[in-house]
């Protein structure tokens, strides 16, 4: 799987509302902020069963409500589309809870 160009990079951010490029690495990230702990915690776990089925895992971070997640293809040395496609999945999952 191939990175994607600058511009289907940036066409692909411009249909993930929160989403933006890491400005560190080649990545993408969004963080959520969610009511409480178990409300952060929960959101995890679902990914974590998703992410597990796609083969295709998350970096991130939980600091009590908030999670920070960073998704790169490292096998492919930048964002490629299964990185888009598991941001929306997060997306879904977050739902309106994650867009504090």
């Amino acid at each position: 799987m191939e990175p994607l160009s600058a511009g289907e990079l940036r066409s692909a951010l411009q249909d993930l509302p929160g989403w933006s490029a890491c400005t560190d690495r080649a990545a993408i990230g969004r963080s959520f902020v969610f009511a409480d702990f178990s409300e952060a915690f929960g959101f995890m776990a679902r990914v974590a069963l998703a992410a597990e089925k796609a083969d295709h895992h998350p970096d991130w971070r939980n600091v009590y409500k908030t999670v920070d997640v960073t998704l790169t293809t490292h096998d492919a040395g930048g964002v490629t589309a299964r990185d888009v496609a598991l941001a929306k999945v997060i997306d879904a999952i977050a739902g309106p809870l994650g867009a504090g």
